[in-house]
């Protein structure tokens, strides 16, 4: 990301767990744009987004992400058993994840069936929205990895 300053500077690699091709494109695009340091990888599914964290193939060579952002709704392993998982390995559980919601309405029905997140974000439908979500997830990283003696 962009704040040296912060002594924040490495590349950090998100993994986007999307089904949508298009909402890929976007996420991936709007990153790009906001010209902050981080790698965005992404899968479709819920087994790709398990192989990847996993390390296993095709994504042997993959780096660990330092931060997921995961749509719930997946056409095969749902989120709260990507969750699940992830939580039950302890190397595993120390990544962040940032649910994708698509809307506030959407974000209570999602906690309401106990997906349990870090950090719930409404999904952008807007080009321009896009801006909004990537400075929330900047936000959302920053204040994890700030020393908490900074706070």
């Amino acid at each position: 990301m962009t704040h040296e300053s912060e002594g924040l500077d490495d590349v950090i690699d998100i993994l986007l767990v999307e089904p949508n091709p298009g909402d890929c494109r976007l996420f991936t695009e709007s990153f790009a744009d906001a010209n902050l340091l981080n790698t965005v990888h992404t899968v479709t599914d819920g087994a790709a987004a398990l192989d990847f964290v996993h390390q296993r193939d095709p994504y042997a060579d993959a780096p660990r992400p330092d931060l997921i952002l995961l749509e719930p709704q997946l056409p095969d392993t749902d989120g709260d058993s990507i969750l699940s998982e992830l939580e039950g390995e302890p190397e595993l559980s120390e990544i962040p994840v940032a649910v994708l919601t698509s809307s506030t309405v959407g974000t209570k029905i999602v906690k309401s069936h106990g997906l349990d997140a870090e950090f719930y974000v409404e999904k952008p439908v807007e080009r321009e929205d896009f801006i909004s979500f990537v400075d929330a997830v900047e936000e959302f990283w920053f204040a994890i990895v700030r020393d908490p003696a900074e706070s």
